[in-house]
């Protein structure tokens, strides 16, 4: 059939009213003249959320969070976290004085119980060294801030916190001048966006003795498993009582140089014992904590089985010339906390 042809077929479906009109040059004009107007294909109505087919939107809800709740929120994080020792260390650290078959080591975490119940009895710091504040924040990306920016914010809430909490100032504002800030900021934020409204705040309160005990090697492909063990049980062995044992041990395998250390930091956010959800990862952690725990070096240096309370390891997608990792280690007070807004 000629395109005349076919034209004039196209024109004979047409209604009577239209077949005296120009040719449509578009669909809504075809669709037009065949229908009388042009249906609605799909449309989201905006005032309840739905679709007028009738479908449920996936869309989330935009919300907007001001400062002055993040800020209040850090605030009260801060002084927690270093007057609250967290529920799962407290089930770690009794299972542990359960276990401990040396009297001195079972006596030591048992002191520890007690001075957690003072410092949360009398709002005191658990420990002179406060540590400095830092922060994990997932972001929705349905949430606006508004007031002033994310960073101000948390930095209000921890000069707030410090400060109201007396809690030991122990930042330097220069790392080769050295000094103090006088009120431990800046906090060390690490933000990721993530889907949905909510804003989550997770802190740890990171001392520096068991932060100056952290090490971090390039191993190789080959190196592989064993590699990775006998990397971590060193590090935590050279830690000594100088980590303040019992310790947690987070280990971040994998990524680049940089992201590795991230997720040795990240791993530590784990509610205490929480294995890995990959089973090959959960059987590495079991075999490094068996290992450090037979050091023998104890609870605060004195001898016993309760060196490490936990071994947590993630894991990311590095090259595939390279195996970093990155070990970052938790004293026994483990001051961590978390909310969401």
């Amino acid at each position: 059939m000629t395109p005349q042809g076919t034209l004039a077929a196209e024109r004979a479906l047409l209604p009577e009213s239209g077949r005296g009109l120009p040719p449509p040059k578009t669909l809504r004009e075809l669709l037009g003249l065949l229908f009388g107007s042009a249906p609605v294909l799909w449309r989201c109505d905006k005032g309840n959320g739905t679709e007028r087919s009738g479908k449920q939107s996936t869309e989330t809800k935009m919300r907007t969070i001001h400062v002055n709740r993040i800020r209040d929120s850090v605030a009260a994080m801060c002084k927690r976290a270093n007057f609250e020792l967290s529920a799962d260390m407290r089930v770690a650290l009794r299972t542990a004085a359960e276990l401990e078959t040396a009297p001195l080591a079972r006596n030591t975490l048992l002191r520890i119980l007690q001075n957690a119940d003072v410092a949360q009895a009398r709002e005191l710091p658990m420990c002179q060294d406060t540590g400095l504040a830092v922060l994990f924040v997932e972001i929705g990306q349905e949430v606006r801030i508004t007031g002033g920016t994310l960073r101000d914010a948390i930095d209000e809430g921890v000069r707030q916190g410090y400060t109201e909490g007396y809690l030991r100032a122990s930042v330097s504002a220069d790392p080769i001048r050295r000094g103090n800030t006088g009120d431990n900021t800046p906090a060390v934020i690490h933000t990721e966006v993530v889907a949905g409204n909510r804003l989550r705040l997770q802190m740890l309160a990171k001392g520096g003795g068991c932060e100056n005990m952290s090490r971090f090697k390039m191993l190789t492909p080959a190196d592989g498993r064993e590699g990775i063990t006998n990397f971590v049980v060193e590090t935590a062995t050279l830690a000594g009582p100088n980590a303040c044992p019992p310790i947690v041990v987070g280990v971040g395998i994998g990524g680049t140089f940089e992201y590795s250390a991230l997720l040795s930091k990240k791993s530590l956010l784990r509610p205490i014992g929480q294995r890995s959800s990959l089973a090959h990862v959960a059987a590495l952690e079991d075999e490094i904590l068996a290992k450090i725990n037979a050091s023998g070096i104890g609870p605060q240096g004195y001898g016993g089985k309760t060196t490490s309370l936990a071994v947590h390891i993630e894991a990311g997608a590095c090259h595939v010339a390279s195996l970093p990792v990155s070990v970052n280690i938790e004293c026994h007070a483990h001051r961590h906390q978390e909310t969401i807004l």
